[in-house]
């Protein structure tokens, strides 16, 4: 089972990419290379998921098991970075311009979810 490097640089997201509203539901544009970054690291990361049930089924050390799971507690604490690297450097950013400063709001509402 490939393991993803939690301490492998992080590939910046390009911040020409932008947020708009559709109607009631706001969506983000990511570039093509960005989702395929994005897309990749999750694949990896249901990989690992789907290793870690194996890993059970066949009664692996439970310490091993554990190693792994953080594992993938920081493979997907990469993405979440990437994720409001983009969101804070575009979303964040023309919403703000735009006078909404109840973005700030979600935005503390999110970063209390991711810290927990």
């Amino acid at each position: 089972m490939e393991q993803v490097d939690p301490i492998a640089p992080i590939e910046h997201i390009d911040h020409g990419e932008h947020c708009h509203t559709d109607g009631a539901e706001r969506k983000s544009h990511h570039s093509e290379k960005a989702k395929g970054n994005l897309t990749s690291r999750l694949n990896r990361i249901e990989g690992q998921i789907r290793g870690l049930k194996g890993m059970i089924e066949r009664d692996t050390y439970c310490d091993d098991v554990l190693n792994q799971i953080a594992a993938v507690q920081s493979a997907l604490n990469g993405v979440g970075k990437l994720l409001l690297e983009h969101h804070l450097n575009s979303c964040v950013i023309e919403r703000i311009q735009e006078g909404d400063h109840d973005v700030v709001k979600e935005l503390m509402s999110t970063m209390n979810k991711l810290i927990k």
